[in-house]
């Protein structure tokens, strides 16, 4: 059984390219702003709020490129510098091949830029500093506190699958040199799962990815300090998930101050944890996401009854889609929560509290 969530303000953003579906929404708030970035076809779109999530511009084509990684979490993501705002995406820009399950083959992990809220973008900047490494498509980018932004990608430089990452001190300019955040003793990490970012403070992120250790496929959380600075990955949760394939679910993290809290699926069981504790089941599903406000941590899923939504404090989910999938949460500048999900070709988007 589950509760029925109160109606609230929702936007609804049609497909932006006729037959083709808006895909794997993703968002950034800073005071002022919340941005939402999407895919439909070869294209990565842009949207603004400038009212903490009550209404969204329509969107503008952020760049149209020959090959998009798009689906299963792969797709843009968005940050925000002070008044830049950063969309990065897996791409080949000249592949003549059409993406293969999402992924595409020869491509990068690239940026643009926006230093007038979203009306133009820059040329993009390749973050991999060995070309088509990132071509598995999935990544993970946050903005920092100090106008820092990092980015984390399953890399294929060498065989296996390892975890890199780089970061921009100038509103994704120009990006450092690639760090290896983690590299497992089996030489491969979990090989199509998302890794996860969330900002720390002082140039810290918390990193949360799925290894590959002795069969099991479990989510590991580390802390990445952009001095060079790495921190012993520690598993998460008490339980273990041997199987022999790629979940392609790789949860979220979310920071408050000094708390963090994950959330991901291990089997069939949606788990909400915070390092150091008992993980919490929450209920069946997959495509998990996570947002961390005063009040608590808000979790989101894709369960069998749509898309589900735990809120701080309630014994049992609430459906907040019955049609939905792919939910992405954001907490907002005014500590409210955003929900962001793909909904028949559409992108919807409703403010939680």
């Amino acid at each position: 059984m589950y509760l029925l969530l109160a109606t609230a303000l929702l936007t609804s953003i049609a497909p932006v390219k006729g037959p083709a579906p808006n895909r794997q929404p993703q968002l950034a708030a800073a005071p002022g702003l919340t941005a939402l970035v999407f895919g439909s076809g070869n294209s990565i779109w842009f949207s603004a709020s400038h009212d903490n999530g009550h209404s969204f511009s329509a969107p503008t084509e952020v760049a149209r490129i020959a090959a998009l990684a798009l689906g299963r979490h792969r797709g843009p993501r968005v940050a925000i510098s002070g008044r830049t705002i950063v969309v990065s995406a897996i791409a080949a820009e000249q592949s003549p091949t059409a993406p293969i399950h999402g992924s595409v083959p020869d491509a990068n992990l690239v940026a643009w830029r926006s230093t007038d809220g979203g009306r133009s973008w820059s040329k993009p900047v390749r973050i991999n500093d060995v070309p088509a490494s990132a071509h598995e498509g999935l990544h993970a980018m946050a903005a920092g506190k100090g106008g820092e932004i990092a980015a984390v990608w399953l890399d294929l430089r060498a065989p296996g699958t390892r975890l890199y990452g780089a970061y921009s001190e100038d509103g994704g300019g120009h990006w450092s040199k690639n760090v290896l955040v983690y590299e497992s003793p089996e030489k491969t990490i979990c090989q199509c799962c998302d890794p996860s970012l969330a900002a720390a403070g002082d140039g810290q992120f918390s990193v949360m990815f799925r290894n590959l250790v002795d069969g099991s496929r479990d989510l590991y959380l580390t802390t990445w300090n952009l001095n060079g600075q790495i921190s012993k990955a520690r598993k998460l949760g008490t339980g273990s998930w041997n199987i022999d394939a790629c979940p392609m679910d790789g949860g979220g993290v979310a920071r408050l101050g000094n708390t963090v809290m994950t959330a991901w699926r291990r089997d069939r069981t949606v788990y909400l944890d915070e390092p150091g504790r008992p993980e919490i089941g929450l209920g069946e599903g997959k495509d998990v996401a996570i947002a961390l406000s005063a009040k608590g941590a808000y979790v989101a899923w894709s369960g069998t009854n749509g898309i589900e939504l735990h809120k701080p404090g309630d014994k049992q989910p609430a459906c907040l889609s019955a049609a939905g999938s792919f939910p992405s949460l954001l907490t907002l500048s005014n500590g409210n929560v955003l929900a962001a999900w793909e909904e028949n070709g559409k992108i919807q988007v409703k403010i939680i509290d």
